[in-house]
This record gives C-alpha cells, sequence and structure tokens, in this order.
C-alpha cells in the first residue's frame, strides 16, 4: 500500500469539534497598512506594499485575498493568490498572530474558521487578530489539481495484491505514480513547479509586511513548524513571539523521517492495543499485545486479498484499514473509535474503519471536500530528494521492515516513495540544519507519544536553533497545545500575551 503518513500530514483540524460561534452584527471592513518598503526591495515593492481589504465573511471573521508572484525569482512574472481569514482580537489587542496548522495541504482558512475558539486560549483570541493562510497550492488559494473523487480513491487507497519484491509490484507502483505525477502537471501547469516552502516562507513574509507588522507572531504546527522553523533561520531579525508545536527537523532526509514515523507509529499501536486488550468491549481482550498485533497483520493480508465492499461500491482493503488505524493514532481521544473500527470489521462491517480512513484524507460522503493529499505530495516532493537506488531501497527497506509492528501486512517497504521519485518536477530544496542566528527565544513543543512528528524532533529542532526553548508534553497524540493542560498552555499564552519566556520544561 502507499502509506500516506510519512509525508508529514497533519490532520489537525479533524481532530477539533468546537465551531466558532456567530458574530451578532457584520464587522466593519478595515483596510490594512502595510510597512514602507525599503530601497533594496523595488522588485518586490508592489506585493510588500499591497493593502489587503478585510470583508466580514461571517461567523465572526474577516476574509481577504493577497496576491503574490508565481516565482519570487521573477517577481514580474504571472501572479497567484492567497486567501486569509482573520478572527479579530475580542480584547486590548496586541497585533497580529499568525497560524499555520500543518499539511502541507491542511487549509489554514477552513480551520481557523471551523476551530478557532474551541482550539486557542481565550487570552490569545482576545489579545490577537489571528490570521490564518492557504498556502500557495492549497485549497483557496491558487491551488494543484489532479484528480477526481474516483482517480484519488483509487490512487490514495492502491493496495495490489502483488509478492513483495516482484517486478509486477515495482511495474505497478511506478505507473501509479508516473500516472498521477502526469495529472498533476497537466492540470496545475506552472505551479506545481513553485510549491515549495521556501516559496512559502517568502510569502509569509510578504504578508507579515502587508498587514503592518514589524515582526512576525506566529503559531505552526506539525508541518507549520517546518514553515516557521525556515522562516526564522531566512528572516531572523523579523522573528517576534513564535512558537512551534509538534516540530518537524528540517535536518532530516526523507528516510529518516520515514522510519522515525515508522517506529513512532509502531509505538502508539502497541500503547494503543496495551490500554484495548485489558477491556472487555475490545476484540482484543485477553490477548498479549503480541497476538493482537498479528491479528490486525492477518486481517489486513486478508483485506489485501479480499476487499470489503460498501453498499457504494467502495472497496475496504488493507490500505483504508491502515489509514484508520493512523487516524485515529493522531489523537488518543479517538482510540474507541478504532476499537469500534476493529470489532466492526472483524464481523465484516467496514463502516467504521472507512469512516476514520475519509476523515484522514479530508473525503466527505460527495467527494473530497479539498486538495490536501494532491497539496501534500506536490509540496514533499519539490522540497526534498528521495532515494532512488535499488540496492540503497534494498537496505532502507529491511530497517523499515524491522521497525514496522505490522511488517507482514506491509509489501512495498523495499520500494521507497515511488511518487516522488517520478514527480514530474526536480526537487529544490534539501534537508539542513537551521540556526535563526539572531532571534528571539523560539518555543519548540514535543509530545513523547506523538506518532507524526516525533519527540526527537522538537528535541533535535529546539538544539538546532539558537535560542530554541523546548517544552515537553509526557502524553499521547499529536501536538501538545490542542490538549488544553494548563502545564503547556499556560506558559504559550503567556509567551505570547506578555513576552514571558518559560524555561525548558516537561509537563505531565
Amino acid at each position: 500500500m502507499r502509506r500516506i503518513r510519512t509525508a508529514l500530514a497533519a490532520v489537525l483540524a479533524a481532530a477539533v469539534l468546537a465551531l466558532s460561534g456567530c458574530a451578532a452584527s457584520p464587522l466593519p471592513t478595515v483596510t490594512s497598512t502595510p510597512l514602507p518598503v525599503g530601497s533594496g526591495q523595488a522588485s518586490v515593492r508592489p506585493f510588500y506594499a499591497q493593502r489587503l481589504v478585510w470583508k466580514d465573511c461571517g461567523g465572526g471573521f474577516r476574509c481577504t485575498t493577497a496576491v503574490a508572484p508565481l516565482d519570487w525569482a521573477h517577481p514580474d512574472g504571472p501572479r497567484i493568490h492567497l486567501a486569509l481569514t482573520q478572527h479579530p482580537a475580542s480584547g486590548h489587542r496586541l497585533g497580529t498572530l499568525f497560524m499555520n496548522p500543518g499539511g502541507p495541504g491542511v487549509s489554514g482558512v477552513d480551520f481557523l474558521r471551523s476551530s478557532a475558539k474551541g482550539f486557542f486560549d481565550a487570552s490569545l483570541l482576545a489579545s490577537y487578530d489571528i490570521v490564518a493562510w492557504d498556502p500557495r497550492g492549497v485549497g483557496r488559494s491558487t491551488h494543484v489539481d489532479c484528480y477526481d473523487t474516483k482517480q484519488l480513491d483509487a490512487f490514495l487507497f492502491d493496495d495490489p495484491d502483488l509478492p513483495e519484491g516482484s517486478a509486477a509490484l515495482k511495474t505497478h507502483e511506478e505507473s501509479v505514480s508516473r500516472s498521477f505525477g502526469a495529472a498533476c502537471a497537466a492540470r496545475t501547469g506552472a505551479l506545481l513547479a513553485h510549491v515549495d516552502t521556501e516559496s512559502t516562507v517568502q510569502d509569509l513574509d510578504m504578508l507579515r509586511a502587508a498587514t503592518g507588522s514589524p515582526k512576525l507572531d506566529y503559531f505552526g504546527f506539525s508541518y507549520g513548524t517546518y514553515i516557521g522553523a525556515l522562516y526564522a533561520d531566512r528572516f531572523p531579525t523579523h522573528v517576534g513571539r513564535m512558537a512551534l508545536d509538534g516540530a518537524v527537523d528540517p535536518s532530516t532526509t526523507t528516510f529518516e523521517e520515514d522510519l522515525a514515523n515508522t517506529k513512532a507509529f509502531g509505538a502508539a499501536l502497541r500503547t494503543y492495543l496495551a490500554s484495548c486488550v485489558r477491556s472487555a468491549d475490545c476484540p482484543f481482550h485477553g490477548m498479549s499485545v503480541d497476538e493482537a498485533t498479528q491479528t490486525i497483520a492477518t486481517l489486513l493480508i486478508r483485506l489485501r486479498e479480499s476487499p470489503i465492499r460498501t453498499g457504494d461500491g467502495r472497496a475496504v482493503n488493507s490500505a483504508v484499514l491502515r489509514t484508520a488505524i493512523d487516524a485515529a493514532l493522531y489523537d488518543q481521544g479517538d482510540w474507541k473509535y478504532l476499537t469500534q473500527a476493529f470489532t466492526q470489521i472483524l464481523k465484516g462491517d467496514p463502516s467504521t474503519a472507512l469512516a476514520l480512513a475519509d476523515s484522514y484524507v479530508d473525503r466527505g460522503p460527495h467527494g473530497y471536500t479539498d486538495n490536501l493529499f494532491e497539496a501534500l505530495y506536490a509540496v514533499d516532493c519539490i522540497d526534498k530528494p528521495v532515494e532512488t537506488d535499488p540496492a540503497v531501497l534494498a537496505a532502507e527497506g529491511r530497517r523499515l521492515s524491522a521497525a514496522d509492528p505490522l511488517r507482514e501486512a506491509d509489501n512495498t517497504e523495499d520500494l521507497g516513495d515511488p511518487v516522488c521519485a517520478n514527480w514530474p518536477v526536480k526537487p529544490t530544496g534539501s534537508p539542513h540544519r537551521v540556526h535563526a542566528t539572531g532571534s528571539p527565544p523560539i518555543l519548540v513543543l514535543g509530545t513523547t507519544g506523538d506518532p507524526a512528528t516525533p519527540y526527537e524532533w522538537a528535541v533535535s529542532l529546539a538544539d538546532q536553533l539558537q535560542r530554541g526553548v523546548l517544552i515537553t508534553w509526557r502524553g499521547q497524540g499529536h501536538t501538545a497545545y490542542r490538549n488544553h493542560v494548563a502545564c503547556v498552555d499556560d506558559r504559550v499564552d503567556a509567551f505570547f500575551t506578555k513576552g514571558r519566556v518559560p524555561k525548558p520544561v516537561t509537563c505531565g
């Protein structure tokens, strides 16, 4: 199966259920006052100096659209559009706090509009105009487009019943990958070569200036920490108050990310099973963790050989169940749904497993609600190179297999990343350490049981940054702040609202 979790997908929005309330009356339109542009920035002045007209868009939010060059190296060329939304400060305003919920591919606009009041503490909502944007390639901005719903279903949940290591499996994966990349290139056009994170970093600095913010105050989650870390490294003197939760390590290779994710998801699965087997409601009740793991692996193999068909004709195969497992491991609160999914599917009912998998890829009853995974592959494939040497891939595959508790059910671990290996655009980025020399202190948050952004990445990023401050949450799930734990939140809130820099601390 295609292991989509390795692409750092942060489906953070799916875990937040609270919706923002509606405003009693429309918000007045406001126009930003951009910062003056220096003489050395003449070529980009039209973008940095643009006035953003923020208009009421319902629910207590304002929305606007900014313009950016398709290619920052040639700012006189074609232009793209970036969608933004703003939750105005409800109290004494300190400034603008930009946020990004992750991905790559997650819509910041949709996340903030659906989740602001259920996610951010009251002190941040009172003190800042919180602004989210859809990065280039994503959502409501000029975006990547590849497949329709039926094609994307087939691509994301591709699960060929072919022997591991066989020429037939390799040929199949290469064909599927090339077809996807070709479709993305045909339907997206020139944008596909310019959705790299470094371009997004430049966009963010432009948005900072256009909103009239001398410094960037920023709260990034998961992939959003990668944006923040690269921004701080490139524009250290532009950084204001920055916190990075669920940190990505910019220095890791694609394989190192894959291996760390495999270990972290494996550890999270075993932690879930250790809890599940003690409950009478668990279908693995009375088993050891190893026995339960073996039962799941056997089930995955069976689903590859004989998928279960749903009423609408969709096939629930091992790729769907594996995606459902990963989705539930993002949040300990979703473990009960994973137990329900296993209980049902062992009896031939795939409904909960399919619902979990659909939530992970943002698929609704009538199709995909956004371009999350199309954008995800487009950004990842251009941000970092992947290994293509068969001998190296075989050795890496053995290491992945050894780290994967469900290794018996995975037949593609020696193929590396066939999508990015066959991507129509060459990568422009590469792994590197960041330093942000000259920046103010930057908070880095890590969760010890985080399967998506393993804790060691937060430790590494805090160490790389000249003034990184590590806050550790000893818990399960992806990111720390969303858990509303006072030990974490109080320090983050005081940092943003009072400028109080905490000492490194472990909570929980």
